[in-house]
C-alpha cells in the first residue's frame, strides 16, 4: 500500500491528539508515514507508534525550525517528490494551512482544507466538509497531483493500532529564498492549568451574557478540570484572548460535555461545537437559539448559576 504521509502536531516531543486522529484517518488510505519537525522525537515515538506509524520522517535540521514555515513547505515537497504518497495529511491549524498552501502550489495538487472525514475512493482519498456554518456537509476528491488534506481537530476519534515507526532521517535542500523571515524570540503561552481547548473532554465556554467578566466561567470550568473557551462576541469585544475562540472563524471542539453561558447560540458559534456530545447551556433569555441544539438548557443569569454550580460540584467532589 502507499504511503500516506502525515505531519506531526507537536510541542517539544509532546504529541497533540490531532496526531493520532490524522494517523487514524491515514490507516483507512494507505501505510501511515509521520513527519516529525523540530526536536524531541525521543519522546514522541511511543506516541506515534502507538496509533499505527509504520514510518517516521525526521527533519530536524536547524533551518527548518528557525524560520516561518516556508522551509518546512520546501521540505515537504521534496520528501513527497521522494517518498511519492498517495496523500498528504495537514492539521488543520494557522500554520498546517499555510504549509498545505504552499505545497500544494509547489506541486501543482489540489487542496482539500478543513476535512471532517476522508474514506478512500476508486480514484483516491474522498473527504467530507462541513460547510455554510455546519447547515450542509459537501464530499469532494482531489483530481490533480497528490491530494493535499487538512483535517479539523476533533473530526474522528483516534484508534490504537500498533505501528513500527522505522525512522528514517531527511535532509531538504532549503533555499535562501525560504529564509527571508526569521524566528527572533518565542514566548511560551502562559499555562493556565487547564487541558488544551481543543483536546478537552469537557468545555465551558463564555459569551456577550458574562459582560466581560469571566470569573465566574472560569470557576466553574475549574471545579470540572474543563477548559475554557469564548464565543466571538466575547472575543471581538475584548473580553477574552482569540486563542480561545470558538466557532466558525475560531476552534473547533467535540469535547464529551460542552456548557455554554450567556451565549446566544448564533450559526458561528453552533459550527465549532455542534458536534459536542452532551450540551449544556445557561442563559437568561428563554428564546435564545441556543436552546434548540441543548440537550440541558437552564433559564437564569450564569452570574448567579454558575457559582451555586460549581459549588455544589466541588461539595460532590468531596
Amino acid at each position: 500500500m502507499s504511503e500516506i504521509l502525515v505531519l506531526v502536531d507537536h510541542t517539544e516531543g509532546t504529541v497533540r491528539k490531532t496526531t493520532s486522529e490524522l494517523l487514524t484517518l491515514a490507516r483507512r488510505l494507505g501505510t501511515p508515514a509521520a513527519v516529525f519537525f523540530g526536536a524531541g522525537i525521543e519522546s514522541a515515538r511511543d506516541a506515534l507508534k502507538q496509533y499505527g506509524a509504520e514510518k517516521v520522517y525526521v527533519l530536524d535540521d536547524a533551518e527548518l525550525s528557525d524560520y516561518l514555515v516556508v522551509p518546512k513547505a520546501e521540505a515537504v515537497a521534496q520528501l513527497v517528490e521522494q517518498a511519492q504518497p498517495a496523500a498528504v495529511l495537514i492539521p488543520s491549524h494557522a500554520e498546517g494551512k499555510e504549509i498545505a498552501g504552499r505545497l500544494a502550489i509547489k506541486m501543482s495538487s489540489g487542496l482539500i482544507t478543513d476535512a471532517v472525514d476522508i474514506v478512500a475512493g476508486d480514484s483516491g482519498p474522498v473527504t467530507t466538509q462541513s460547510v455554510f456554518a455546519g447547515n450542509y456537509t459537501v464530499t469532494a476528491t482531489v483530481t490533480q497531483g497528490t491530494p493535499i488534506i487538512t483535517v479539523k481537530p476533533n473530526s474522528v476519534t483516534p484508534e490504537a493500532v500498533d505501528g513500527a515507526a522505522a525512522e528514517e532521517r531527511f535532509s531538504p535542500t532549503i533555499s535562501d529564498a525560504a529564509k527571508t523571515a526569521k524566528i527572533v524570540d518565542h514566548r511560551p503561552r502562559e499555562a493556565t492549568g487547564r487541558p488544551e481547548l481543543t483536546e478537552a473532554a469537557i468545555v465551558v465556554s463564555g459569551g456577550r451574557g458574562t459582560g466581560g467578566k469571566f470569573e465566574p466561567v472560569e470557576d466553574f470550568a475549574d471545579s470540572l478540570g474543563a477548559a475554557v473557551g469564548a464565543s466571538r462576541a466575547a472575543v471581538d469585544s475584548g473580553w477574552y484572548p482569540h486563542a480561545y475562540q470558538i466557532g466558525q472563524t475560531g476552534k473547533t471542539v467535540s469535547p464529551q460535555l460542552y456548557v455554554a453561558t450567556g451565549i446566544s447560540g448564533a450559526i458561528p458559534h453552533r459550527a465549532g461545537m455542534q458536534t459536542s456530545k452532551t450540551i449544556v447551556a445557561v442563559n437568561k433569555d428563554d428564546e435564545a437559539p441556543i436552546f434548540e441544539l441543548v440537550d440541558f438548557g437552564v433559564v437564569g443569569d450564569l452570574h448567579a448559576v454558575l457559582p451555586k454550580a460549581a459549588e455544589q460540584v466541588r461539595s460532590r467532589k468531596g
